[in-house]
C-alpha cells in the first residue's frame, strides 16, 4: 500500500477547549513522530458536540509551529459559510510558516443551524460553494482582486494544487475531477433507501468511478478516504469504548438516513463503518475495503468512537507500527532514508 496515511480529528474529547486543542495538537506530534503523512482537522460552528474547532486555519498555524514535517488538512473548510479572499489569505499565511505543508481540504455542507448566522440560507449552499471556490481558486492564482494594484499577498500559487472537495454525489466526484483536485471521500454515508445492506465501497466506487472519468488526461488522481479507526491490544476494551461511543452516535445517524438497526457491539461496528479491534483483526477488515484500496491517501479518526485521549494516542501508535505496516505502508521517515 503506497497510499499516504494520516490522523483525522473532530476535537471531540470530553473536556474544555484549552484541552480539547492540547489533546489534538499532541495526537499530530505523535502522528508524525510515528512517521505518519498527514494531519486533518475539521471545521464546525457553535456546537461543542458536533466538533469543537470553528477556526481550522487558526488552529493550524499553532500545529505548524510544533511539527516540522507532517502535512496539515482541512477536513474541511465550510465555504459557503466563509468570505473566500479571506480563505485565500489566510492559507496562503500558513502555507509560508508551515513551509508548504497546508493541504486544502473544501466542502459545501456544514450543519443547516449554523448557516442563518453567517447570512446564509443551507438551502443556497450549493450556488455559494460554487461562487466562492470560483473567488478562493481565482485569488490563490493571483488574478486581480477589486481593483488593479489588488493581488493576493502573500502568493501561494502552489495550493491550488492542494485544493479537495469533499462530497457524497458522483456529481460532486466529476467536478472535483475536472478542475484536477482531489477527492474527498466520508468515513460513512446513507445506504439507498433499497438496498440498507450495500456496503461503503458500494457506494463510494461509483463516486470514485465519476472522479476518475472526469479528471483531465495527465492530471494525477488524488482520493482521501476517511475512515473511523479504533485499535486495541485488548479486543474487549476496545469493543466496550466502541458500544459506549456508538450508540449514541448511532441514533444521529439513523436521523440522518442511516439503517443501523438496534443491535449488539458488532453490529454497531459494521453498521456505521467502523474498523474497531486488535491490530490483527483490522488489518482483516480494512484489506477487504475496496474502496480503501483505490484511495491515494487515508486519514483514520476515532469518531464516533472517541476513547479517552491516551487511548487514542496508543492507537495512532498501533495504526503507525503495526496495521498501516502490514498492508504495505512505510513510515515516512524511513522512506527518506
Amino acid at each position: 500500500m503506497t497510499k499516504k496515511i494520516g490522523i483525522f480529528t473532530r476535537i471531540l474529547d470530553d473536556s474544555s477547549p484549552a484541552q480539547r486543542y492540547r489533546n489534538a495538537v499532541e495526537q499530530i506530534q505523535l502522528a508524525e513522530r510515528v512517521g505518519l503523512d498527514t494531519a486533518w482537522v475539521a471545521q464546525h460552528h457553535f456546537n461543542r458536540d458536533e466538533g469543537g474547532l470553528p477556526a481550522p486555519l487558526v488552529f493550524l498555524g499553532h500545529a505548524a509551529a510544533v511539527t516540522s514535517r507532517i502535512r496539515l488538512g482541512t477536513g474541511i473548510i465550510t465555504l459557503p459559510m466563509e468570505d473566500p479572499i479571506r480563505v485565500a489569505e489566510d492559507a496562503a499565511v500558513l502555507d509560508v510558516l508551515s513551509g508548504g505543508r497546508l493541504e486544502l481540504g473544501l466542502g459545501s455542507g456544514g450543519t443547516p443551524t449554523s448557516f442563518p448566522a453567517f447570512g446564509r440560507d443551507h438551502a443556497d449552499r450549493r450556488d455559494i460553494y460554487a461562487d466562492h471556490l470560483a473567488a478562493l481558486v481565482g485569488a490563490l492564482d493571483g488574478q486581480e482582486l477589486g481593483h488593479p494594484q489588488n493581488r493576493l499577498y502573500p502568493a501561494a500559487p502552489g495550493l491550488t494544487q492542494r485544493i479537495w472537495q469533499a462530497t457524497f454525489s458522483a456529481g460532486g466526484a466529476a467536478a472535483a475531477g475536472t478542475r484536477g483536485d482531489g477527492l474527498m471521500l466520508s468515513r460513512t454515508q446513507p445506504r439507498p433507501a433499497g438496498n440498507p445492506d450495500a456496503t461503503l465501497s458500494d457506494i463510494q466506487n461509483p463516486v470514485i468511478d465519476a472522479y476518475l472519468a472526469a479528471l483531465p488526461a495527465g492530471a494525477t488522481p488524488r482520493i482521501l478516504a476517511s475512515r473511523t479507526l479504533f485499535v486495541s491490544e485488548d479486543r474487549a476494551r476496545a469493543h466496550a469504548f466502541a458500544e459506549t461511543g456508538l450508540r449514541p452516535a448511532a441514533q444521529g445517524l439513523r436521523r440522518q438516513g442511516h439503517h443501523i438497526p438496534e443491535n449488539d457491539v458488532d453490529s454497531l461496528i459494521r453498521r456505521t463503518d467502523s474498523y474497531v479491534g486488535t491490530p490483527e483483526e483490522v488489518v482483516v477488515s480494512l484489506s477487504r475495503d475496496r474502496a480503501l484500496a483505490r484511495s491515494t491517501d487515508v486519514s483514520f479518526q476515532v469518531h464516533s468512537i472517541d476513547p479517552p485521549h491516551e487511548e487514542v494516542l496508543r492507537s495512532i501508535e498501533l495504526l503507525a507500527t503495526e496495521v498501516a505496516p502490514a498492508l504495505g505502508w512505510r513510515p515516512a521517515l524511513a522512506a527518506a532514508r
